[in-house]
């Protein structure tokens, strides 16, 4: 029997061993597509995190301290404002009290005939042995200091606005200067690379002409010193890098990530208006011009409060409810409920000299505010000439250390052929290997300086 069973095994293995060839092919078919989806999420999970400079400065409004200062203090000048028109509205409260006086004990035997010369309770201070005061109160109370103190919040308002465009515009020129200092660095570092590499190079090509008898030792020895110089500048320049990452990190991220990238567009500049463009944004967008002009008309309003105190004030109140020796709304078939007015005026007569003193106080501020607000128009006027001729030199000068850097990269290749042809020396290579490493890094330094150059002026006229 066990004979006759094996050509049916084994026609079930073959059958078997085709199912399984032909599931192999479908999964060579495929398994690329599918390995490389797979490969592709898992670098998506630990690929960096790519920022622009917009992203920069949207993740630092969130985590910079100086600036969520300024905006809390927007929002509490806000708040003050509210509270400030609040005190020149009436208020209404509800009050409830009850109020019990000592009564007088039992009533003498000679006063339930007459009533003369009878005492009526111990204390004659309230209404009665019980007194129950259930009412609401209107208050209202008008002053020359309550108008004054509402028209001066919403000119703090307007100053803390200003102060927090003003810590905008800062943010704007630091985060600018963290990301284009990362940027640049890391254009430095591989600078520094291929520098390291040509010295390299160079003294690989000294070694083998010297091998040759074609140069002394002492140009191998310089090859050498000039290699080992490169390479000092690499770790420094990797220092920089690192440096820069994590002054824009603490910028950026609340939990201190190392792990981004940032995009290099320095290749393209914006552009630059003209002068009589920017001075009239200046004159209209300028938040420190704002400020000081709020601050002047917070000294002003001061003053105005100061006159308050020694002008009278007068203050209104209306009651309406309960009022009763019960508490109840009828009680021995009277009704309770009735209101009353009152209507208090406070004439200021002697106060020793402290509100003189306090108007005094406030016309002294409002003198140095006046002082502020014009020395404010005045360095407007200087820093958009001083901000704006920066940024024009720095963008006329990016094409020639472009140039500069394009022609010391000709330069080290055409000395390098005449040294291995025996036209130069080991000196003028060297110097020609600084000269394009100093050429790139003032051709990098000369765009990032641009571009904070136009944040520096955009602080005063807002973006254009």
């Amino acid at each position: 029997m066990s004979l006759q069973n094996r050509p049916a095994e084994g026609g079930k293995r073959s059958s078997r061993n085709g199912l399984e060839s032909i599931f192999i092919l479908v999964l060579l078919a495929f398994a690329p597509a599918a390995f490389a989806q797979v490969t592709l999420a898992a670098q998506a999970q630990g690929a960096p995190l790519t920022i622009t400079l917009q992203d920069a400065l949207q993740r630092a409004r969130q985590n910079d301290p100086q600036y969520r200062s300024a905006v809390t203090d927007l929002g509490l000048a806000r708040e003050d404002r509210v509270q400030a028109r609040a005190g020149l509205l009436p208020d209404v409260n509800y009050n409830n009290s009850f109020i019990y006086t000592e009564g007088t004990g039992p009533v003498p035997a000679s006063c339930q005939t007459s009533t003369v010369g009878c005492p009526t309770s111990r204390f004659i201070a309230n209404n009665g042995v019980h007194e129950y005061i259930s009412q609401g109160d209107v208050h209202e109370a008008v002053s020359l200091t309550n108008l004054a103190d509402y028209r001066r919040s919403s000119a703090a308002l307007a100053q803390a606005r200003a102060k927090a465009e003003i810590a905008t515009r800062g943010l704007v020129v630091t985060v600018t200067q963290a990301y284009y200092g990362l940027v640049v660095a890391q254009r430095k570092y591989s600078t520094a690379q291929r520098a390291a590499a040509e010295a390299s190079r160079f003294l690989d090509i000294s070694q083998k002409l010297e091998n040759g008898g074609e140069v002394a030792h002492a140009d191998v020895i310089k090859a050498r010193i000039q290699a080992q110089q490169q390479q000092r500048d690499l770790q420094e320049a990797q220092i920089d890098m690192e440096r820069s990452r994590l002054d824009l990190a603490v910028l950026l991220f609340p939990d201190f990530n190392q792990d981004f990238t940032v995009v290099d567009d320095l290749q393209t500049p914006d552009p630059l208006p003209t002068f009589g463009e920017v001075e009239a944004a200046g004159k209209k967008n300028n938040p420190d011009l704002r400020a000081a002009l709020s601050a002047y008309q917070i000294a002003n309003h001061e003053v105005t409060a100061a006159w308050g105190g020694l002008l009278p004030s007068l203050s209104l109140d209306y009651f309406y409810g309960i009022d009763s020796n019960k508490f109840a709304i009828r009680s021995n078939g009277v009704r309770n409920l009735g209101y009353s007015t009152v209507a208090t005026l406070q004439i200021p007569i002697f106060s020793w000299g402290a509100d003189r003193s306090k108007l005094k106080q406030a016309e002294l501020r409002r003198d140095q505010a006046h002082v502020e607000l014009t020395y404010a128009q005045r360095q407007l006027l200087s820093h958009l000439r001083q901000f704006y001729s920066e940024a024009e030199t720095a963008r006329s000068e990016m094409e020639s250390l472009a140039s500069s850097a394009e022609l010391a990269a000709e330069s080290m290749r055409l000395t390098t052929l005449r040294y291995q042809a025996g036209e130069s020396t080991v000196l003028e290579v060297v110097d020609a290997q600084n000269t394009l490493t100093l050429a790139r890094n003032a051709y990098d330094d000369g765009q990032s300086r641009y571009r904070i150059a136009v944040a520096n002026l955009q602080t005063l006229t807002g973006n254009f």
